[in-house]
């Protein structure tokens, strides 16, 4: 299910959302507007080949994400 982000045409609110279905209708949080405009989505992903000595296969060490976001 890909996460749409949304810039609403009537009142230039930005807002996400999961689309299940692409015949459903999305609607604006502020003002209920059914106009959009669908905006490209920025994402993260691992760059690079670099891999800590740490052995663990991720780069930066710290688990799954990094160790930045303190999730361990």
């Amino acid at each position: 299910m890909p996460i749409y982000e949304y810039v609403c045409d009537d009142c230039s609110e930005r807002y996400e959302r999961i689309v299940k279905n692409e015949n459903a209708a999305v609607t604006c949080p502020k003002c209920a507007s059914t106009k959009h405009t669908i905006q490209l989505s920025v994402f993260a992903s691992p760059s690079g080949s670099a891999k800590s000595s740490g052995g663990s296969g991720f780069a930066g060490g710290g688990g799954c994400c990094g160790g930045g976001c303190g999730c361990h």
